[in-house]
């Protein structure tokens, strides 16, 4: 029932679009709109709400677990610092997970449905479908899209493209933080360390992304050279908004510079907010890395972040997600590498992108052997649950030594 007469889904290919799905990433091996009939959209849809919600939900779930294996006055001075969740108030946390999701997405449904309706001759019903389902496709970061070339119809519409970027960033910061702004967004200087990073980044990102995109595919015959300068703007922006784990594009991905693709690689190995829809490294241990150099090369004793110092336990934690990352990223690649003998850019392209449940892709997804496409089904499964899951047992598994080892230090640089 879920395929359209006339197809018939592979076990591998029902495997990788579930996962897909339920990781929120929107890699696919075969064409969504076609090959999959409208009961075939409606589990894709379901799968999406399930994994969206659903990570956000145990992200909350597991803070807590690690706030209630800590003394009662460290819980209380979290509970103080975060000015949101409480120590063991799990029905307020969910019901606030569930407003956020489905205000965002309604709104965002609202808006498309409209334009679909209004704009384009779409009749109601159908409107009415395309509206909910990119709405929530956006909102959870999954990318999954009801036509053939996602966004690329649509590239030069804004009323199209930038609900879909608000639904994307929006999803991508995290619950703690959209939790914090909705109490306190008229009072900056009360935000919390992690609200005060995503916001940040966030920005950052979406500033450097969408300059340094629009500059290198600005006269790119293929992508943004044949619009207009507004239009290019636009298709720039959204552009640098999908790497943060989206998956829509708006452009075509295998005509990009290969420049382009490293940028994109950047973005999309970073992510977006912990506790969220979004996947990557994540913007905080990408900022605690960063700020963790600077004190290096600065001959600082101390970690200081936007006016916080972090505890030393912070440091080893994002090291290891950083460099297990990497370690996953490299041995990936190469294992693609040698199934398929395809060429290092667009194998690394797809990698970064299922690891950090992405979504977007050179062309070469659906093409890659079977084994190959089990390598990155693992990869988007890990990639969803890995960080969060070791984030918590690191930060669950405290052991306390009665002992020192001897001091000495190698030769570093």
């Amino acid at each position: 029932m879920a395929t359209t007469p006339g197809n018939r889904a592979s076990l591998v290919e029902a495997l990788f679009t579930a996962t897909s799905a339920l990781c929120v990433t929107g890699h696919v091996v075969v064409d969504t709109p076609t090959f999959w009939s409208p009961f075939g959209h409606v589990v894709i849809l379901l799968l999406i709400q399930i994994g969206g919600f659903g990570v956000m939900s145990l992200a909350t779930l597991l803070g807590l677990l690690v706030a209630r294996r800590l003394g009662l006055r460290t819980r209380l001075t979290a509970v103080s610092e975060s000015h949101s969740v409480g120590i063991g108030d799990v029905r307020r946390v969910l019901r606030g997970v569930a407003l956020i999701t489905l205000t965002c997405e309604t709104l965002i449904a609202l808006v498309l449905t409209l334009r679909w309706f209004v704009g384009y001759g779409v009749d109601l019903p159908r409107a009415v479908w395309l509206g909910v389902f990119h709405a929530i496709s956006s909102f959870n970061n999954a990318g999954f899209a009801l036509f053939s070339d996602s966004l690329i119809s649509f590239a030069t519409d804004p009323w199209i493209c930038l609900p879909i970027c608000a639904g994307v960033i929006l999803g991508g910061l995290g619950f703690p933080v959209l939790m914090e702004l909705r109490q306190r967004i008229a009072v900056p200087r009360r935000w919390t360390l992690n609200t005060v990073t995503v916001i940040a980044g966030t920005a950052l990102l979406l500033v450097v992304g969408a300059v340094v995109l629009t500059a290198l595919e600005w006269t790119n015959p293929d992508t943004l050279g044949p619009m207009a300068p507004a239009d290019r703007l636009l298709s720039g922006f959204t552009a640098a908004v999908m790497p943060r784990t989206a998956g829509f594009n708006n452009l075509d991905i295998a005509a990009m510079q290969p420049a382009s693709w490293l940028v994109t690689d950047i973005l999309m190995f970073i992510g977006g907010g912990p506790a969220g829809t979004a996947g990557g490294l994540k913007i905080t241990t990408f900022a605690v890395l960063f700020f963790i150099v600077v004190a290096e090369l600065r001959g600082d004793s101390a970690v200081n972040m936007f006016g916080k110092r972090l505890p030393r336990s912070a440091h080893r934690e994002a090291l290891t997600v950083a460099l297990l990352a990497v370690a996953l990223v490299i041995a990936s690649t190469l294992t693609i590498m040698v199934i398929s003998g395809l060429d290092f850019d667009r194998v690394l392209f797809e990698v970064i992108s299922a690891f950090a449940t992405v979504g977007l892709s050179t062309g070469i997804t659906a093409s890659l052997p079977p084994a190959a496409q089990v390598v990155l089904i693992l990869l988007m499964f890990v990639g969803r649950l890995g960080p969060v899951a070791l984030g918590s047992a690191l930060a669950l598994t405290r052991t306390t030594r009665f002992y020192e080892l001897p001091k000495e230090r190698p030769i570093i640089g």
